[in-house]
């Protein structure tokens, strides 16, 4: 049978369907390998019981003829915010977490996109670590479950807050993972562990039962060890769905024949591209940061891009952003509806549970309020709106100052490109190398607070290394809905370079310990 690591979906896909491969075989490997190295890695903290009953009921359906999902058999992890019935939800919190003390949450059914990926034949393997509520864009070092250690660096952070999915899905536990991102928690850990990763426009992708931070900010999507795994799991994702009407703006932004369908490893030629600069953000690389920056510029005009040097210069972006929790560099804006949001979400549980509203949510978490100021989310106690929510979390917060900064990027985006006629940027990731695994310091990241204020799609593509083994990576943004380009420029950079290679893994107990 092929080797399960670094395996694609085709390759995969291809075994199965000729007899080569069942998909017990498929996923019983990848549960061997999950046994021997995830007490290093802590990537996976909730296994799913039925996972080997699921991949046999797929073999017997392909026995029987039975022409099934674009994932048959495929072994897929979710990050744990993600509602799975059956496993509970965490949110990576010990108090959301029963046999650590805390009360716990139950979903009543799946998220959307957990039913998508049953409905494409997808079994889910499990759910994967995060921080307590995904704060945080660099680690999960505050999770019930212990820290996640970065698959190719362990001495460095992993990225988060899909931290989990990450490690999994780069040292192949499962094929494919899914992250969601409110501030860099889809782009943060793909960048972090050499994987690709979809950041897709803000309602591309359902997020009905996934636990949120923003209902104006949050989206779902794929990391993956290649563009065409992370398309082929867009393919699957995308689109309109009752239970999120957010989606609704979708429609008519998928593109006919797939994103996978759209790959061309000639893409870039032609292709204006601009580069990172402080019309962007008044923020400088790192010294090797900038050596491998300058020649992934190189690979990409030798791919055939033309590179256009700060497009936004003097266009005024640089001044939208704004940090709201110093001494950090996040700009939270459209956060301030958090309670509303979870309050919605809480729904979902079964009845049985004790926690179905942000008022019952606070009672049975009152010793630890992470919304008190100094606490993990404590910068949202100084926005109006926030308050607002928290004293009525029945209704929805005005958040007139988050409308208008969405405004004001699109604005500026949109001219900047159409008046330089620039199809995409791309840019390094983070401004430096990798923190620490305990470092206090974050991601030094170059997008988060601005594609997710404007709810602009971004894809990061594996783009080498830094002298410490630690990965080096890009993230390609462009106009929302341009998915499908933004893809194809990943795969031709991809096809062009091969940067992406697979990390030795060790096995054993964790191998960074203290803290």
């Amino acid at each position: 049978m092929p080797e399960i690591v670094e395996l694609t979906l085709d390759q995969a896909g291809a075994a199965l369907r000729d007899g080569r491969l069942t998909a017990e075989t498929l996923v019983r490997r990848h549960l061997e390998r999950i046994a021997r190295f995830n007490a290093a890695y802590n990537a996976i903290i909730f296994d799913n019981p039925e996972a080997l009953d699921e991949a046999r009921a797929i073999d017997a359906r392909l026995a029987q003829g039975e022409v099934l999902g674009p994932l048959a058999g495929i072994p897929v992890v979710v990050k744990d915010t993600m509602d799975m019935a059956g496993l509970p939800t965490t949110g990576g919190w010990s108090l959301l977490h029963g046999p650590s003390g805390g009360t716990t949450l139950m979903p009543e059914r799946d998220s959307s996109v957990v039913a998508r990926l049953r409905a494409a034949g997808a079994v889910i393997l499990g759910k994967t670590n995060v921080p307590i509520l995904s704060h945080t864009g660099s680690h999960a070092n505050d999770s019930w479950a212990g820290p996640t250690i970065n698959a190719h660096a362990p001495l460095h952070v992993p990225g988060g807050s899909s931290a989990g999915t990450a490690t999994a899905v780069a040292a192949s536990f499962a094929m494919v993972g899914l992250g969601e991102e409110t501030g860099g928690s889809i782009q943060n850990p793909a960048a972090a562990q050499s994987l690709v990763g979809v950041k897709p426009t803000f309602g591309l992708v359902p997020t009905a039962g996934v636990m949120p931070l923003s209902g104006l900010r949050d989206v779902v999507g794929p990391i993956a060890r290649c563009v065409r795994d992370a398309a082929l799991m867009l393919d699957v994702l995308a689109g309109y769905t009752a239970e999120d009407p957010h989606t609704c703006a979708a429609i008519g932004h998928v593109p006919e024949g797939g994103y996978a369908g759209r790959l061309d490893d000639r893409a870039l030629q032609g292709r204006r591209i601009g580069t990172y600069g402080p019309g962007w953000r008044d923020q400088s690389l790192e010294g090797e940061t900038a050596e491998l920056y300058s020649r992934a510029l190189a690979e990409l005009a030798e791919a055939g891009a033309v590179l256009r040097d700060d497009p936004f210069a003097g266009s005024g972006f640089a001044a939208l952003r704004k940090p709201t929790c110093p001494p950090a560099d996040y700009d939270g804006r459209g956060l301030e509806s958090v309670p509303h949001d979870l309050d919605r979400y809480l729904r979902r549980m079964t009845a049985d549970t004790a926690v179905r509203s942000f008022d019952a949510l606070v009672a049975a978490t009152a010793r630890e309020d992470v919304f008190a100021p100094g606490a993990i989310l404590g910068f949202l106690s100084t926005m109006a709106a926030f308050q607002a929510s928290r004293k009525d979390p029945s209704r929805p917060a005005e958040q007139d100052e988050f409308v208008a900064a969405r405004a004001a990027y699109l604005k500026i985006f949109n001219n900047v490109l159409d008046r330089e006629g620039i199809d995409a940027v791309i840019f390094p990731q983070s401004r430096t190398a990798l923190p620490g695994l305990y470092e206090s310091r974050p991601i030094p990241e170059t997008t988060v607070s601005e594609v997710n204020i404007a709810g602009l799609p971004a894809v990061t593509v594996p783009a080498g290394y830094y002298r410490s083994g630690a990965p080096f990576g890009l993230v390609i943004v462009g106009k929302q809905w341009s998915e499908a380009d933004l893809l194809s420029y990943a795969y031709a950079y991809e096809r062009h370079t091969g940067h992406r290679m697979a990390p030795v893994l060790h096995d054993g107990e964790r191998l960074v310990a203290g803290g």
